[in-house]
């Protein structure tokens, strides 16, 4: 702990105890939830790497942030999770040029898009969401655990984690294919990745936690790609309104990743939402995932399963 600011559940910035911040990595951090996050961060203090796909569009976002922070201290590196080649390479880079890591957020994703193949032949959303994330936390874990003080690993997921199952015998969804239960099962995956995680953690008395969260239903370009990628004009043009007429901020639907990430009271494990109307909006709070994220020997399944698609081994004990 620390005298640094924090920042609490309702996105203000207030003096008092708290997580010490000082390196953060995060995907996605070119827009949407990302962005509102590294905007976060940067105002805190923190040196924010924005691990991008585009690093065009990072750039861009680079200079919108500073615009507004003009003591803002960015990065931006390319990541593309969608091929595990460039999340290797991510790693090394980082690992060569940092030797701390306060807090990774896993937060980039893709959502109910037409079915596809990453670089390494895993269906896209389970490939980018979960399996992306899973290799990048073990290629940074060791840099996590030798961070003085504790560190943080923060795994964006999503309340349509309620409609995913496990189906081992068909994980990549090539015997059948449903956009919506493609994306619930990888977001399913992210909770009980960060579950499992967790108990390894407390196995080995690790200085890292892991937390997840989700945003509620947040106004980001999230919604629209897979409209856009489908041609539907009509989906397109609903996602729009329902944005404009529902959704609550991407600014305001950051706040359960930055109060994951920040907040003193965690203590890994957590389940972390809006908890305003069905928890769509609202000032973050712990709630509970579906009963089905808390099965351990899936989860320990899972993760024997992601260690041999990624070919990245945890040092970490199972747990008991």
């Amino acid at each position: 702990m620390s005298d640094r600011k924090r920042i609490t559940n309702s996105g203000d910035i207030v003096s008092g105890e708290t997580f010490d911040i000082g390196t953060v990595v995060i995907t996605g951090a070119n827009s949407g939830l990302g962005f509102e996050a590294t905007k976060a961060f940067a105002e805190e203090g923190a040196h924010v790497v924005m691990a991008c796909r585009s690093t065009e569009r990072g750039e861009d976002a680079k200079q919108e942030i500073e615009h507004e922070i003009p003591a803002a201290s960015l990065t931006v590196h390319e990541l593309d999770l969608a091929d595990l080649d460039s999340v290797a390479a991510f790693a090394d880079w980082f690992t060569s040029a940092y030797d701390e890591l306060d807090v990774l957020c896993n937060n980039a994703g893709v959502m109910a898009i037409p079915r596809k193949e990453t670089a390494d032949g895993f269906e896209y959303q389970f490939g980018v969401n979960h399996l992306g994330h899973f290799a990048l936390t073990g290629h940074l874990l060791p840099v996590m655990q030798q961070t003085p003080g504790e560190s943080r690993i923060v795994t964006q997921s999503s309340s349509v984690h309620e409609r995913g199952v496990i189906d081992f015998d068909d994980l990549q969804h090539e015997t059948s294919y449903d956009k919506w239960d493609a994306y619930g099962r990888s977001k399913l995956a992210n909770i009980l990745f960060t579950y499992e995680l967790d108990r390894r953690f407390r196995a080995s008395d690790a200085n890292v936690k892991s937390v997840t969260c989700h945003p509620g239903y947040a106004a980001t370009n999230l919604q629209l790609r897979g409209p856009e990628q489908e041609g539907s004009r009509l989906r397109l043009l609903a996602m729009r309104v329902l944005n404009t007429v529902v959704a609550q901020s991407a600014e305001q639907g950051a706040w359960p990743m930055l109060y994951a990430a920040t907040d003193p009271s965690i203590d890994g494990g957590e389940y972390i939402g809006p908890g305003g109307f069905r928890n769509l909006r609202g000032r973050p709070e712990v709630q509970e995932s579906i009963e089905r994220s808390y099965d351990e020997e899936t989860a320990r399944r899972l993760w024997t399963v992601s260690e041999t698609l990624t070919d990245v081994s945890f040092d970490l004990p199972a747990p008991n």
